[in-house]
Order: C-alpha cells, then structure tokens, then sequence
C-alpha cells in the first residue's frame, strides 16, 4: 500500500477525533458497553441531535457501529480503526527514524 492510499484510509478518523465532543464520546465507549443516545447525551449539556451528529461522523469513520435495540439505537466502540492509525503512525515514525539516521550519517561525514 502506497504512503497516499494508507493517508486517506486513516483521514476519516484523524477527522473524526479531532473533535473534543468525539474523543469524549469515544472514551465513554471505550468500556465496551453499547449506549443509547440518551445515556450518551444524558450526562452532558448536549441534545440529542448533537450527539447524533457527531455519532455519525464516529460512525461513518468506522469508530463505532450502531445496533437497533427494539426502538432504541445503541453505539458501540470500534478498535479497529485506532489499530489502522496506529500502524499508519509507526510507519511514519519508521520513515523519520530513517531519514533521521540517513542525515546523521551525512552530516557525520
């Protein structure tokens, strides 16, 4: 896989997390209980239409996935995607630590 193809896998969810309201919702997920919009919503100032909102963007990013309970919609954490990111990241750093080691033995020279 290509440095731009693995980049735009992993954007949606450097996209998704780059909202304070979303990282808060995902680390109330990350206990691996599936919550309803109002329990989401219920300790916090935002309706439920905010909460919704940014649900979706977790979920188009593949973050967290939505089960129908009866009548309610449950949303549950996804790891997955925080394992492409993470794999995207030490490839970078890989690449730095290269670079990094490549100028230093040229400026050793």
């Amino acid at each position: 896989m290509s440095n731009i193809d693995a980049v735009s896998d992993v954007a949606p969810v450097f996209a998704a997390l780059g909202d304070r309201t979303r990282l808060s919702l995902l680390a109330r997920l990350s206990d691996g209980r599936p919550r309803s919009i109002t329990a989401l919503s219920g300790d916090t100032r935002l309706t439920r239409q905010a909460v919704t909102k940014h649900l979706r963007v977790l979920e188009n990013a593949g973050l967290v996935r939505m089960d129908r309970v009866g009548r309610e919609s449950r949303f549950a954490f996804r790891p997955a995607p925080i394992a492409e990111v993470r794999s995207y990241l030490d490839g970078v750093s890989r690449q730095w630590d290269e670079a990094l080691s490549r100028l230093r033995a040229h400026v050793e020279r």
